[in-house]
């Protein structure tokens, strides 16, 4: 295609050509406006489409991804309603529960008290100490 001659290259005019078979302009590989934009455009048209399909259709998932994290909270909201719930049901029992437990604990004090209070109680006890002790030397005597 070129040929030196000298220190200056010539170009063969007959790569030269006003014909569109070679690529256009000249043969340097340009495109020709009837039929390579028509092309390129079509091609870009579709990328494009392509593109805002995959993006729909990333968008469809996000949605739907969106509205299962929706149901889940919403769930997750209900059954916190009933534990808490449960809980406060919890909560009453065992004050009630503390309170028949303060009861009965001011009830044995009453009892200790009318049967002669912690000496009664103290003799009751020993004795009940010896009883043991001579029922354990009797089967083992």
């Amino acid at each position: 295609m070129f040929e030196k001659k000298g220190s200056y290259s010539q170009v063969d005019l007959g790569e030269f050509s006003d014909d569109d078979s070679t690529g256009g302009m000249g043969g340097f590989g340009a495109r020709s406006r009837d039929s390579g934009d028509g092309d390129y455009a079509d091609n870009s048209l579709r990328r494009q489409q392509e593109q805002l399909q995959r993006q729909d259709e990333g968008l469809e998932m996000l949605g739907q991804s969106a509205e299962r994290l929706g149901k889940m909270s919403l769930a997750i909201s209900e059954e916190l309603g009933q534990q808490n719930k449960m809980l406060d049901e919890m909560d009453q029992d065992l004050d009630q529960a503390g309170e028949n437990l303060d009861y009965v604990t001011r009830k044995t004090k009453e009892f200790i008290d009318k049967s002669g209070g912690t000496k009664n109680f103290l003799v009751i006890l020993c004795l009940s100490a010896v009883v043991v002790v001579l029922l354990f030397l009797i089967i083992y005597g």
